[in-house]
């Protein structure tokens, strides 16, 4: 997870402003939840899963390869999206015999879980890790497809937001550099594979709350903007937001690419606008919302919220350590339901 920029976009946000209504609950597939370890009083990955289980989430997120968590996994039909690791990206994409192993050591061993993306990268921005992306996805592929598993799991890459540029209005959303985008683009449209994005309202609204209204950046009702591009009305910046991507992906030629919001959350604590309300007000929007898609695309939008736990050993910015649903202790960090 990274700072996000939406282009000044949002000068216009405040144009019109009216009453509108909730969208209906989504399908529960729509929605899973990351799990993210980086914290030392944890529960343990059989109670993590239990938890996952009781609460009526039916996907998750890793972060890398974890036996603990996968043999939990195994049997519970609950869909997972797993990373390789961007410290694998190197010999991922350049040595021959690391791919086949990797999917050896991580995948093959385990029949029973439902694996339903990998992803080659998350959030690598480095013009040099940017270079193994593709070989990279390349070779998991084709070790996926020599074990039998080509068509069942799909392999992607998990990008910023940052990738996309231009995005207000939704409609002007491009690409930023093309030449990295656009081989990966003719790969997914190949695979059938989803474009994976990290899309965080917060950061838009932390660095521009001149012009970005809190109701507007956390589902609740109040603020319209028109997008006279594209002749579509967004009533939440996380639609806006997502049809830039959209944009984005109809200006490269490949509207037919599928995209995944593989994180999108909120902070409870220690930051700008991050308060337990704001939290709960745009995670159960999020969870409520996404069952409908976007103005642009209307269906499910599978979505996967950041995260389940609060983690107290990762870096960064304090609100680093809040954005879980749940505390370590298992209690809800605030009131939410799937």
């Amino acid at each position: 997870m990274a700072r996000q920029g939406v282009a000044p976009m949002l000068t216009v946000a405040v144009v019109l402003v009216v009453l509108v209504a909730f969208a209906a609950f989504p399908a529960a597939h729509s929605v899973g939840v990351c799990n993210g370890v980086i914290g030392n009083n944890l529960p343990a990955p059989s109670d993590v899963v239990k938890l996952y289980k009781s609460k009526g989430i039916n996907a998750m997120r890793i972060y890398e390869p974890e036996s603990k968590v996968l043999k939990a996994l195994s049997g519970t039909g609950i869909a997972l999206l797993m990373d390789v690791g961007n410290g694998a990206l190197t010999s991922l994409a350049n040595d021959p015999s690391a791919a086949p192993a990797w999917v050896k050591a991580n995948v093959q061993p385990y029949p029973g879980v439902s694996f339903r993306y990998i992803a080659v990268g998350n959030e690598v921005m480095d013009s040099a890790g940017q270079k193994t992306i593709l070989p990279a996805m390349k070779n998991v592929q084709a070790a996926l497809a020599a074990a039998g598993l080509g068509g069942s799991v799909k392999v992607s890459t998990s990008l910023r937001f940052d990738v996309v540029t231009d995005t207000f209005p939704p409609s002007n959303g491009v690409f930023a550099d093309l030449d990295y985008m656009g081989p990966i683009l003719d790969f997914l449209a190949s695979t059938g594979a989803p474009l994976l994005a990290n899309v965080y309202p917060y950061f838009a609204y932390k660095g521009d709350p001149q012009n970005i209204k809190l109701n507007y950046a956390t589902f609740v009702p109040g603020t319209t903007v028109n997008d006279d591009g594209n002749g579509l009305t967004y009533t939440n910046l996380f639609d806006a937001m997502v049809d830039s991507i959209y944009a984005a992906l109809e200006d490269a030629n490949k509207p037919g690419v599928k995209v995944v919001v593989s994180e999108s959350g909120w902070p409870s604590a220690s930051g700008f606008g991050a308060t337990e309300q704001n939290a709960q007000a745009y995670n159960q929007g999020l969870i409520k919302h996404v069952g409908n898609g976007t103005p642009k695309r209307s269906g499910p939008l599978e979505t996967y919220v950041f995260a389940m736990f609060n983690e107290n050993l990762k870096t960064g910015e304090p609100t680093e350590n809040h954005f879980g649903l749940f505390n370590p202790d298992k209690s809800p960090a605030y009131s939410i339901s799937f």
